[in-house]
């Protein structure tokens, strides 16, 4: 233990607090110990002193009692002359720093000076973190750096970013070097920041670090289902993140007191700091799982060295393409301005197929461009586009066709520069102009699907070859066949009920953050994230019969109404932790299905109105069942059954099973308007089979009313048909 790192962390920590004190006493002079404060679009009020203490704050008064508390553990600046070499007073430094940099920041909020501004974010929200969720338990994200200073030079800052995107690890930058931020080089740079390019800037003042920690506490909060109450819970959190949270931070420039002691607060969840400077280290092993502070390590080591301190096990995915790769480009947006080439939408015709064929007819690697390649098209200007890949493999199915075909927006969308969207005949795509001066061509897109497609279905895919047309005649020609199939695909899937089969697939994959949580995914009921249905787990259990789809065998049937089978009980006590014994697939009343999470859409029962409401995620007002989103994921979550309530994926409204054991679609009083925009023609086709063909236009949305009493005015207005239904209490 360095008796420089200690004095220097509890020195920074005591310049913190008597910043946080200043604040203080400043809002409690303006608006007295009962002005309310609060962090945006959270039920976890200031996250971090939540999980720590419990302390639900919502006013000044609150905020004083942490303060206290941060008091009473801040250890004195050390004397000179009398050291014992102990973490402990360097750790409860760092625990006083982050209640201190928390009520900094809910202060701002409170006082008209929101950080979220320009390009930096501020506190995340719940709907956010949950949104992530996915990408952190299904191996997208596999943890998170958080980068504090700025880089020298802008290139190196980018290089460093680049770095971390390529690996998939999520960035969160804060504070500063010399008044600059790395954030502020990034966007001089040019670079996409926000969420879906895995780059956030939460702000430039030290004290917004502490965002970077409370995101780690409400990880362990939401998808583990500790619920605080006092220091065991508030261990367990801290545990939950050493051990599931892969997280580090990385020290860019001088590291003056207060990013000791923020690093010292990092520790305590088992974050170590890498630096580039020379600082003390602290070698051995205990709170971190390797070391816990190591420099200094030449900025072009740091995020492998990082990486390796913190005990992950990442690999950068290498595919001949002349840009960069991976997961965090995904969310990458092309402007009009930055684009260098538009292909299909409004602007040519354009699909994309894949095809099963005998393993003869299929030359693996074979990439074939039939036309005119990107570089030959005008700066600006529009392409036609078909892009047919045929596929063979032993255990590969016709029903996998789909399976496969769907993720041809993801493989591409992965690639720096190119914006996919779509599927089908329906798809749109724009490639930058970075990408198209780097030597991006249309072969690179085969050259992506092929290697992805081998990479990822191994155990289904043996041979892969491409074939891209783009002239506007080839296309037009081979469009007709290629909507033959789309057509015969859904008439075959239309078909596939709940019924029809005996063998249900399991979505585990969440269980890396919500470990009583599993989804049980029926051909009528998809994964309550949206991204995995039935055929889903299938080809993955066929992919991966280790993997996180399984094989469920219904059973005897033990409630064809309410969907419980004796097999799927059995199966769901035993990898719930034993702490699921039944299991109603088409109730949310009696043993509904659990959550973890993830899931796009909750719905909640409205007593007034004999029915219930959805509300998506995003959606940041008030609901008629007087809770935000953000409040019901809060009850729902972490692996529980909860009555009335319920976490689904947004396309299972329109099923025939949907809640059918109450109803189903005729129940549903309330939804957001961008809800039943979305899913409008569904709902109508479903509704007219109930026999409620103007049931769409009787739902009622945020437009019309958030408040219960007036909704059930609206409804008998309309004569909804929940009204006239059994009472469902």
């Amino acid at each position: 233990m360095s008796k420089i790192i200690a004095t220097r962390a509890i020195r920074g920590a005591h310049k913190i607090m008597e910043r946080a004190k200043g604040e203080l006493a400043r809002a409690q002079e303006s608006g007295g110990r009962d002005m309310a404060v609060s962090f945006p679009d959270t039920n976890y009020y200031l996250p971090f002193a939540y999980a720590m203490l419990g302390i639900k704050a919502s006013r000044v008064g609150d905020l004083i009692e942490i303060m206290d508390y941060a008091k009473s553990i801040l250890p004195k600046i050390p004397d000179e002359k009398v050291w014992l070499p102990y973490l402990g007073p360097t750790l409860d430094a760092g625990m006083a720093t982050l209640f201190a940099e928390e009520i900094i920041e809910v202060l701002k909020y409170a006082g008209g000076d929101s950080p979220t501004r320009d390009y930096w974010v501020g506190f995340t929200t719940d709907a956010i973190l949950r949104e992530q969720g996915i990408k952190l338990v299904d191996g997208r994200m596999p943890g998170f750096a958080a980068i504090v200073g700025a880089a020298p030079t802008t290139e190196e800052a980018v290089r460093i970013v680049r770095e971390l995107q390529e690996r998939r690890i999520l960035v969160f930058m804060s504070a500063a070097t010399d008044g600059k931020c790395i954030a502020d080089q990034l966007n001089e740079a040019g670079v996409q920041m926000g969420w879906d390019t895995f780059l956030v800037p939460h702000g430039r003042d030290i004290s917004s670090t502490v965002y970077a920690l409370n995101f780690a506490s409400r990880a362990a909060m939401t998808f583990g289902g500790i619920t605080p109450k006092g220091m065991k819970e508030a261990r367990d959190i801290l545990l939950y993140n050493k051990n599931r949270v892969h997280a580090f931070v990385l020290a860019l420039g001088e590291v003056d007191d207060e990013k000791h002691a923020n690093a010292a607060g990092a520790i305590n969840f088992g974050f170590p700091a890498i630096a580039d400077t020379d600082i003390d280290q602290i070698l051995p092993t205990g709170v971190c799982r390797y070391e816990h502070v190591v420099s200094p390590v030449p900025r072009e080591k740091m995020v492998d060295r990082a990486i390796e301190v913190r005990g992950l096990k990442v690999t950068v995915e290498k595919i001949d393409i002349p840009v960069p790769y991976g997961p965090a480009f995904e969310g990458e947006r092309v402007r009009k301005p930055q684009t260098g080439c538009e292909i299909g939408g409004k602007y040519s015709k354009a699909f994309e197929l894949l095809r099963l064929k005998k393993a003869d007819e299929v030359e693996n690697g074979k990439v074939e461009v039939i036309g005119p390649e990107l570089d030959k098209v005008p700066d600006g200007g529009a392409s036609a586009y078909a892009m047919i890949i045929d596929v063979a493999g032993r255990k590969m199915q016709p029903d996998f066709e789909s399976v496969l075909e769907r993720r041809f927006h993801t493989f591409l969308s992965e690639a720096m520069g190119i914006m996919h969207t779509g599927q089908r005949d329906m798809v749109w795509i724009r490639v930058s102009k970075e990408a198209r001066s780097s030597g991006l061509l249309f072969k690179h897109f085969g050259v992506i699907i092929h290697s992805k497609l081998l990479r990822e279905f191994p155990s289904i895919v043996d041979k892969v070859q491409a074939r891209i047309y783009t002239k506007e005649e080839d296309v037009l020609k081979l469009l007709p066949e290629a909507q033959k199939v789309f057509a015969e695909r859904d008439t075959r899937l239309a078909g596939l009920t709940d019924e029809s089969v005996d063998t249900f697939y399991s979505c585990k994959l969440c269980q890396s953050y919500a470990p009583k949580h599993v989804c049980i995914i029926s051909p009528e009921k998809l994964g309550l994230c949206g991204a995995y249905n039935w055929l889903d787990g299938k080809a993955a259990s066929e992919i991966n019969p280790q993997g996180g789809n399984e094989p469920v065998a219904k059973g005897e049937c033990m409630d064809i109404t309410k969907g419980q089978w004796r097999g799927i009980n059995e199966y769901m006590y035993s990898k719930s932790e034993k702490s699921v014994e039944a299991l109603n697939l088409y109730s949310i009343i009696d043993a509904p299905s659990t959550s973890c999470g993830c899931f796009e859409c909750i719905i909640a029962l409205i007593p007034e109105a004999n029915g219930f409401m959805i509300v998506n995620r995003g959606y940041s007002a008030m609901t008629p069942c007087g809770m935000k989103f953000t409040v019901l994921a809060g009850s729902v979550g972490g692996g529980s059954q909860t009555p009335g309530f319920m976490g689904i994926g947004r396309l299972y409204v329109t099923s025939k099973k949907f809640i059918s054991a109450e109803g189903g679609l005729k129940r549903v009083v309330w939804m957001t308007k961008e809800l039943k925009d979305a899913l409008a023609d569904g709902i109508r086709t479903r509704a007219r089979e109930l026999g409620e063909p103007d049931l769409l236009d009787k739902i009622a949305d945020e437009t019309i009313t958030t408040d219960a009493q007036e909704l059930a005015a609206y409804l008998a207005k309309v004569k909804h048909p929940a009204l006239t239904m059994p009472p469902l209490m």
